[in-house]
């Protein structure tokens, strides 16, 4: 017989956690809004592997009936695009280390050094982003055609070293920088380059990747500006490039689609690489006024 208390059996119950309808929304909308824009750019990689009849086809079609590998061969060939993107990369390569030069040293001084009148120059800069770039074309082309410039890597590429913006990104991230940092370190006998190139530009990569993203996208992608300077088409670039389907009559689309297919290649690249440190460039950049 055995005798004594029964040790109490506890039961434990678990709670669903709470669902937060707004999060739900909030993401089903931003998940909505990612396949919408996902469309065109699936219609553009379905299209380059179509028939010329079935392109504009409605409704349209995201897998094509039959295949055609022909038209990314036709595109690459037809046109000399390896020459269009040695000119395209040439000139985002050259514009993306010149933004960052330019922006980090006007940066660091708009955002560190004291002389007179800085912030009304700091305003005067971002007064210019105000000016349509349409504004400035006739006056930078008079310009290169006084340096005898056309037609020539100098005219794609000294325009678009300096950046404003550029310098509005780094300078409002280097405000969140600790000036103690700084501090210690001049007291160790660094100069101001030196504090710059080995304090300042490793803790602002995030924003620095940012900003070189910015301009090389902008760089890759412009095409007004070639289409003035570039007067050959040794010179052209491969937004360039993509006009010469065209014809006075009729457009060429599917190879139209299948260069703009591999056009896009290296600015997906890009971007993927450089993703995790442009999300927190974004997010950091702007904390400080």
């Amino acid at each position: 017989m055995q005798t004594g208390f029964a040790a109490p059996r506890w039961t434990v119950t678990r709670r669903m956690p709470a669902v937060d309808l707004r999060a739900v929304l909030c993401h089903a909308v931003l998940l909505f809004g990612a396949v919408w824009m996902l469309v065109p750019f699936l219609w553009m990689i379905a299209a380059s592997f179509e028939p010329e009849d079935e392109i504009f086809s409605y409704p349209p079609t995201f897998i094509p009936g039959q295949i055609i590998l022909q038209h990314w061969v036709s595109a690459w060939t037809l046109v000399p695009f390896p020459r269009f993107f040695l000119n395209s990369g040439v000139m985002a390569f050259s514009i993306t280390l010149g933004h960052f030069v330019t922006a980090t040293l006007a940066a660091y001084a708009f955002a560190r050094l004291e002389f007179p009148g800085r912030d009304r120059l700091f305003m005067c800069f971002l007064a210019t982003l105000m000016v349509p770039g349409q504004v400035l074309l006739i006056p930078q082309f008079m310009i290169i055609r006084t340096l005898n410039w056309l037609n020539t890597y100098q005219a794609l590429i000294v325009p678009g070293l300096a950046s404003a913006y550029a310098i509005f990104l780094l300078r409002q991230f280097f405000l969140g920088i600790p000036r103690e940092l700084e501090d210690a370190a001049r007291i160790d006998g660094c100069s101001p380059f030196r504090i710059l190139w080995q304090i300042i530009v490793p803790l602002s990569t995030p924003a620095i990747i940012t900003m070189s993203i910015f301009a090389f996208l902008g760089s890759w992608n412009a095409f007004l500006w070639p289409l003035i300077v570039a007067t050959s088409q040794d010179m052209f670039t491969v937004q360039l490039g993509l006009t010469m389907f065209r014809g006075a009559y009729s457009t060429q689309w599917s190879y139209v689609m299948a260069a703009a297919c591999f056009i896009t290649l290296p600015v997906l690249l890009v971007f993927f690489v450089g993703q995790k440190y442009f999300t927190r460039g974004i997010a950091l950049t702007g904390l400080k006024g």
